[in-house]
């Protein structure tokens, strides 16, 4: 079997549920009421695809302002990022630009997931988020946009696998 380690940044505002996002993907968990991240968090998981031993190394960065230098330390030899946002405050849509900038500053063609988080909380019917993320896949050149659930699990396993298919196939075409 052969391995692959590929380093996931997770990213975005503060309480956009990047924690959330990744205990449900890596725990299965939910937790209600999170704590805010100090910096940094750091997550692992292996999964197999076909003949392939994958470990993701899952980082989780604090949004407030005063931890970002942190992450200009950290972005180094990332393969890709989810970069969040929550549904519920499309607020946290107005920093795309600073987050892409960031986790693209030794990349400037890292594969970056767009995810709208606390999909659950949002009438489906008056979310009016959908010209704001493709204008941002657009302009960011982003691989998609996902909208999804931390306390129902909608769509979370989702995002992880199409980021880890598109580096899979970055990955095997450069071998």
């Amino acid at each position: 079997m052969k391995q692959i380690l590929f380093k996931i940044l997770t990213v975005g505002d503060g309480n956009v549920g990047k924690t959330t996002l990744l205990q449900r993907y890596v725990e299965g968990l939910f937790t209600e009421d999170q704590k805010m991240t100090i910096g940094v968090n750091f997550y692992l998981k292996r999964i197999q695809i076909k003949e392939y031993d994958i470990a993701l190394q899952l980082w989780d960065f604090g949004g407030q302002t005063r931890f970002r230098f942190l992450l200009k330390k950290y972005v180094k030899g990332a393969a890709g990022a989810l970069l969040l946002y929550d549904l519920t405050n499309l607020a946290t849509m107005d920093n795309v630009n600073r987050w892409v900038e960031l986790v693209r500053m030794h990349n400037s063609s890292l594969p970056i997931i767009l995810v709208g988080t606390k999909y659950d909380l949002v009438d489906p019917e008056n979310n009016n988020d959908d010209n704001v993320s493709k204008l941002a896949l657009t302009k960011f050149d982003l691989i998609a946009s996902i909208k999804t659930s931390s306390k129902t699990g909608k769509n979370i396993e989702d995002v992880f696998n199409l980021l880890i298919n598109n580096l899979l196939t970055k990955t095997l075409f450069v071998s």
